[in-house]
């Protein structure tokens, strides 16, 4: 079942090592079958707040999302975000296809 890597990343000042964990992060998750699906992006408030904006990357599974952060290659370059960009980050499970919220409410 598909896995999301969600981070929401508070606003900051550019620094070069952020551009160099942009150009090296879609090499870090090639292996594992990670594509972005949202990137960067400022999200449209509706209720609450969301201070900063929003990363979404898809994984085939959890097992692959977590193989992913936990990999040499990701760690590595992790501290080039985390030392710059504060922000949470989860790895989350997605549903299946066939997913129905009234037999999760029943």
């Amino acid at each position: 079942m598909t896995a999301f890597a969600i981070a929401h990343l508070r606003p900051t000042a550019p620094h070069p090592d952020i551009a160099t964990y942009i150009e090296r992060i879609q090499a870090t998750m090639d292996p594992y079958g990670g594509r972005f699906r949202v990137h960067n992006a400022q999200v449209e408030v509706v209720e609450g707040e969301w201070p900063g904006f929003v990363v979404v990357i898809e994984f085939p599974d959890m097992d692959r999302a977590r193989a992913w952060y936990a990999s040499p290659a990701y760690q590595e370059i992790l501290p080039l975000r985390t030392r710059h960009i504060p922000g949470d980050l989860i790895l989350v499970p997605g549903v299946a296809p066939d997913y129905d919220a009234t037999a999760t409410a029943a």
